[in-house]
């Protein structure tokens, strides 16, 4: 494949989980199908939306292998094989790599945290051990770390270090990887893809278009196809949707909002919890209003 991972939005797909919490992998199927069926460009498995963080080994290993294989090559599948422990982080990737992952995304280490030298050595060895696209995951509100632009710049060297995702919600830094890397940007934050598009990015690892993939799909690529405002009016229209999924910790609101749309996505494993009845019926609301109740 070539250096670019993809164009266009990509989602940041949920693992829907039976009522004992299993995985619910005929779901994970048809949530696969429809959203390829409505145009999404990519799929990122086993990210944050994915609750990689409470799956046993095994159960991220199957969860890949199982998507990678639903796909069956019909867009690029970026698999989640980050870890606080670079050593696991190495085993991951080669695992996913073996599995035939287009590309790998990898977030900074949370907890143990890392100075950014330290950054520069974890994204290294798991880079070094692969030969597929590495995607950097910047996103410091859920793991304390952030990755400055100079490290961009030092990590960027790398062959296989060839994208980042961006949900720092700093346009300054997006702006100093699009002056000084050859790094393709994409959003992580729904609410901010067009501006991170303006300042020269490849796309969007959504959330929203878990439950609206066409929608995102068209606001995404009308941008990238200079119809700057036609994309800008889907963005408008969904901004309601976008804030809503994240008036609870992701991924509590992307789980009910597809239960709400018809799938069987389940509730999040614990320690997240289900959101309170005032919060799901605002995201009912938010969700009527853009027609995206019960639509499977």
């Amino acid at each position: 494949m070539s250096n670019t991972i993809f164009t266009g939005c990509a989602t940041a797909i949920a693992t829907p989980m039976n009522p004992d919490g299993s995985i619910n992998y005929e779901e994970f199927g048809r949530l696969i199908d429809w959203q390829i069926e409505n145009k999404i460009d990519g799929l990122v498995i086993c990210g944050t939306t994915g609750e990689s963080a409470t799956m046993t080994d095994e159960e991220h290993v199957e969860v890949i292998r199982y998507g990678i294989k639903r796909v069956a090559g019909r867009v690029p599948v970026i698999a989640g094989a980050g870890s606080n422990d670079t050593a696991y982080a190495v085993e991951l990737s080669k695992e996913a790599e073996r599995l035939g992952a287009d590309a790998l995304l990898h977030v900074t280490p949370y907890y143990n945290k890392a100075s950014q030298r330290g950054l520069v050595r974890h994204f290294t060895a798991v880079a070094d051990a692969v030969n597929i696209p590495v995607m950097l995951y910047n996103v410091p509100s859920r793991t304390g770390c952030g990755i400055a632009v100079d490290t961009y710049k030092e990590l960027a060297k790398h062959p296989n270090i060839r994208a980042v995702k961006e949900a720092s919600g700093n346009m300054s830094t997006v702006m100093g990887i699009a002056a000084d890397t050859d790094l393709d940007i994409y959003s992580g934050n729904d609410d901010e893809a067009l501006c991170c598009l303006a300042l020269g990015g490849k796309g969007l690892i959504s959330v929203t278009s878990n439950v609206a993939p066409l929608m995102k799909h068209n606001e995404i690529s009308l941008y990238l196809e200079g119809k700057k405002q036609e994309a800008l009016e889907i963005a408008k229209k969904l901004y309601a949707l976008d804030k809503a999924m994240f008036m609870d910790v992701n991924p509590i609101p992307v789980k009910e909002a597809l239960n709400l749309a018809g799938f069987k996505a389940g509730e999040c494993r614990l320690p997240l919890c289900s959101m309170s009845d005032e919060m799901k019926a605002k995201l009912k609301a938010v969700m009527e209003a853009d027609g995206l109740l019960n639509i499977v």
